[in-house]
């Protein structure tokens, strides 16, 4: 496994550099010459233009460049944002990152949530009137034009019922005078997210141990219970629980969106994937040995089908600043998709191109863990 792990990080090396080549041919490729837009930004002063030009190696030819570009990349320094000069490209992502990653993940959690089972069972009561409910309402999900569903969340929770906000990342009335940096908050706040899910995560495989399923459920809920109880009052008494409330609450109609329609794709996935390992031998072989058709459905079938599914779920988490561009753009969440969005309509290229290399580079790790996943999930599999 390690020499394999080995092997994949040397080919993803040679993706990664193919990759840094492509983007920075694509942006030579585009008409005009955005060096003059760097030079013209007004915001940059006149005395700082040519220091910054020989940083970013904007002074020499293409071939000199794109030495320049590739060894800024790989030493961390992607280079100045024009929109938001002087800050350093890499410091907007820093503060952009973690409000994408936080949506996109919560929501891609709930949705495999609520879609894996829900694929599972009624590709094994197929034809059942459950079965064509749930996989109509899952193709209208999928398939439904993305700002069409944001607008008819936000006319319905928004302007009809008035219980959320109608875009934006937090309430002004509310952070008049902060204790705190509003990012500083949501870090907090995806922290505790990232710490119930690891949390959650050691609750699920520790019950594991307890044989009789009732008890075992009563444990996880229990204890899940207890933790989210914890979180809340923790808090609750920390003294800016106001404002991490506030920032809840205008992520929920994005989150709601995302999971809608990741819902459909998780479920129809991994319904289908199901309806083909049931018709495979060995299924057919623990059937006639007489096991319950649940242990059949969740320990025979579900674990094989459940492969495809782990891979458009891992794989999809990293194409979130491509995917969030319309959910982000639609609410007005200051995340890495709408970053991406206005640095390409304002011609900031420097912070365009750190985007689309976070996103290469999200991609090519994503796919080496659902490699090593693959090894875990299906006991055929060896390296």
């Amino acid at each position: 496994m390690l020499r394999y792990i080995g092997w994949r990080l040397a080919q993803i090396s040679v993706t990664f550099f193919l990759f840094l080549t492509v983007v920075f041919l694509l942006f030579q490729a585009m008409p005009g010459d955005y060096t003059k837009q760097f030079i013209m930004n007004p915001r940059i002063p006149p005395e700082a233009r040519r220091a910054l030009q020989e940083r970013l190696g904007l002074t020499g030819s293409v071939w000199d460049q794109y030495l320049h570009y590739v060894r800024n990349v790989f030493t961390g320094n992607l280079g100045i944002s024009f929109q938001y000069y002087p800050r350093e490209v890499w410091d907007v992502i820093k503060e952009r990152l973690p409000r994408t990653a936080v949506l996109f993940l919560v929501a891609d959690l709930l949705a495999f949530g609520v879609g894996y089972p829900l694929g599972k069972y009624i590709a094994w009561k197929r034809g059942k009137l459950s079965d064509y409910a749930v996989t109509v309402t899952g193709v209208l999900f999928y398939t439904i034009f993305t700002p069409l569903l944001a607008l008819i969340l936000l006319f319905v929770f928004s302007n009809v019922l008035g219980w959320f906000r109608s875009g934006g990342f937090l309430t002004p009335s509310v952070w008049l005078r902060p204790p705190v940096d509003p990012q500083v908050v949501f870090l907090l706040l995806a922290a505790t997210i990232g710490g119930i899910l690891a949390l959650g995560g050691g609750i699920f495989f520790l019950t594991k141990r307890i044989g009789h399923p009732r008890p075992r459920n009563w444990a996880r809920r229990s204890l899940i219970l207890l933790l989210l109880a914890c979180a809340a009052l923790g808090w609750y008494r920390s003294g800016i629980g106001t404002y991490a409330w506030d920032i809840v609450w205008h992520m929920f109609l994005p989150v709601l969106a995302v999971t809608l329609i990741s819902f459909g794709g998780t479920m129809l996935l991994m319904r289908d994937s199901m309806l083909e390992v049931i018709r495979e031998d060995y299924i057919t072989t623990a059937k006639a040995k007489g096991l319950p058709d649940k242990v059949v459905r969740d320990k025979h079938a579900a674990r094989t089908a459940l492969l495809p599914t782990i891979t458009n779920f891992t794989i999809g988490l990293g194409f979130i600043v491509s995917g969030g561009i319309v959910t982000e753009t639609m609410f007005s969440w200051k995340g890495m998709g709408l970053t991406y969005l206005e640095a390409v309509l304002q011609q900031d290229f420097p912070l365009a191109m750190g985007c689309l290399i976070f996103t290469g580079i999200l991609v090519l790790l994503l796919h080496l863990v659902v490699d090593v996943l693959y090894a875990f999930l299906d006991p055929r599999i060896s390296y």
